[in-house]
């Protein structure tokens, strides 16, 4: 029977990630493909590992991820603030190191909306004066 040590959820713009810390050797499955496979560009791959850096455990824990909504860039800031959260959960003292860089902290900046009588959420149409 599988068992998972902390569970987290994490949250970036649209995107919504669930986390499942199980005991193992440092594999990372987001949505059952490798991480290198699902996300190819190495700085958000990188990103979601930063968690594990800060607190030395690149190779103590599995991680299942479930990722929906929003794009690539999203998901890897959504994946990032949950895998923070499984891993303060499963050791709380950790969680002052990943506090102080930010990872626990939910992003709420989020994309304003379009406006009527404009082209988008601040872009106005051209003037014309004749």
């Amino acid at each position: 029977m599988i068992r998972n040590l902390g569970i987290g959820t994490g949250r970036r713009k649209t995107a919504v990630a669930r986390v499942y810390l199980r005991e193992g050797n440092g594999k990372i499955l987001v949505n059952g493909i490798e991480i290198e496979k699902y996300f190819p560009i190495a700085e958000e791959a990188n990103a979601v590992r930063r968690p594990l850096m800060v607190t030395a455990n690149e190779n103590k824990f599995d991680i299942v991820i479930t990722v929906t909504g929003g794009g690539p860039h999203g998901q890897a800031g959504a994946c990032t603030h949950g895998i923070a959260r499984a891993l303060s959960q499963v050791d709380p003292a950790s969680s002052v190191s990943l506090r102080t860089n930010g990872m626990l902290t939910r992003d709420s900046r989020m994309v304003e909306r379009k406006k009527y009588g404009q082209r988008g959420a601040r872009r106005r149409f051209q003037f014309s004066k004749r």
